[in-house]
């Protein structure tokens, strides 16, 4: 059934009682409840049911669900067993002001960019130890942590993402069987808003970009006040340590990312085998009793329940935007205004909004390829130029949307509401969407 503009109305719901009342988990599920109700009426119930068992049975949900759970628990490790302590004790005496902690952090966020997951939880719990002496705000280092996580995984194509995308490409055809990591690669220079993304971050830190909106008020708060925003579970509170050792923060570190890259790019076996690697070495250096170790491990497990709850809902939530044809409608909407010049930046916008209010970025772009790239050859536009139009509309849902994954991760990762964290972040998301769309244009005018 074709629901037409109604199919707007869900998603409308949710970023309308998201901005009222500041909380997104009970935003999102009012959503999905919402959307349901409009395909099944006072049946919705089942529907509901069915879906989020469907949800929670599917292998993709369950591969989220453990390595999400899992890096709770790794971290809970190099935070209890004094790693991430060690590490600020070494790295703060390195910086001099707010500002230098802030560039390490983004330093940080653009070495470990293996997957946004990896680096949101791993880059917010290791400096905001660091940041916190400086007075900075948790709002601010979200913002650091999230603009290097899901971008910088759409610029180095061995990450989760290009492997994902280039699968993508390949089954849609707009690569050849094997070809697809090379467009992938090809489109790189033309994802404009992952590239603007990154380059904003120093911009903002070192105040070439003013600080506005909440972002402004956060730190504004954190210097007069010395209230950073934490909102984090306390039993993981950085761990002082008498004796700090660096090797119980860079060998669990190195394990993790050894075994996620070789021999295949695998989050899940290379947290595991990253857990692994820091119980054994925590016992041969009695850094905490072996009860203490697997107490920890659950405890890890136990501060990621929230973020868990949110990711079981937003896919619930993709799934009913997904029935409801929300996308399809969107694309369909801006067909009549199609040109050869305005394709990419119309895509990039329309993908962009679909993304941003779904909170859904690989699920979008695997429903919208099908449809964008027969459109981009009837026109005669360059492949690798809307392949990156298309990526860019994902990183921007990503790292924009009040409920995506990355920003629930990363406002985890450091620590502060996931509402104070979007909120203050979107100015900036913007301004590189923005001038994402302009180059976008440019670039179909004079090629």
């Amino acid at each position: 059934m074709d629901y037409g503009a109604v199919s707007l109305i869900p998603t409308a719901l949710v970023l309308v009682l998201a901005i009222w009342s500041h909380r997104t988990l009970e935003s999102v599920i009012f959503g999905a409840i919402v959307a349901f109700l409009i395909m099944d009426g006072w049946q919705f119930a089942d529907r509901l049911a069915t879906v989020t068992t469907e949800v929670l049975a599917d292998e993709s949900t369950a591969w989220v669900m453990l390595v999400c759970g899992l890096y709770g628990s790794f971290i809970g490790l190099l935070v209890k067993g004094g790693g991430a302590y060690a590490f600020g004790e070494w790295l703060t005496p390195k910086l001099q002001s707010k500002r230098s902690s802030l560039l390490a952090t983004w330093l940080l966020g653009l070495v470990i960019f293996l997957d946004d997951y990896l680096n949101s939880l791993t880059v917010g719990a290791t400096m905001k130890s660091v940041t916190d002496r400086f007075k900075t705000s948790r709002e601010m280092l979200a913002y650091v942590v999230d603009s290097t996580a899901a971008p910088m995984c759409l610029l180095i194509p061995i990450s989760s993402w290009g492997v994902y995308f280039a699968s993508l490409l390949e089954k849609n055809g707009v690569a050849d069987s094997g070809q697809g990591i090379a467009l992938f690669v090809e489109s790189i220079p033309y994802m404009f808003y992952p590239l603007l993304a990154v380059v904003i971050v120093p911009l903002v830190i070192m105040g070439v970009i003013p600080l506005v909106g909440s972002m402004r008020a956060a730190e504004a708060r954190a210097e007069e006040t010395g209230d950073l925003g934490v909102v984090e579970d306390t039993t993981l509170a950085v761990e002082a340590s008498e004796n700090p050792r660096m090797s119980v923060f860079f060998l669990p570190i190195a394990a993790l990312l050894f075994f996620t890259v070789v021999p295949s790019v695998d989050l899940l076996r290379g947290v595991i085998l990253g857990i692994m690697v820091t119980i054994v070495q925590y016992g041969v250096l009695r850094i905490m009793p072996l009860t203490a170790l697997f107490d920890t491990c659950v405890e890890g497990l136990k501060s990621m329940i929230p973020v868990l709850t949110m990711l079981l809902a937003l896919f619930v939530f993709v799934e009913a935007n997904n029935a409801i044809g929300l996308t399809d409608y969107v694309i369909a909407g801006i067909k009549p205004y199609m040109t050869a010049t305005l394709l990419p930046v119309l895509i990039f916008i329309s993908i962009s909004a679909v993304a941003y209010t779904t909170g859904s970025n690989w699920g979008v772009i695997a429903i919208a390829m099908p449809v964008v790239f027969p459109l981009a050859e009837a026109f005669d536009v360059n492949t690798p130029l809307m392949v990156g139009a298309l990526l860019s509309a994902s990183c921007f849902g990503s790292h924009a949307c009040f409920y995506s994954d990355s920003t629930i991760l990363s406002a985890q990762g450091a620590g502060c509401k996931t509402y104070d964290h979007a909120i203050s972040q979107l100015p900036y998301a913007l301004i590189g969407a923005v001038a994402a769309s302009l180059l976008f244009l440019a670039t179909a005018v004079f090629s």
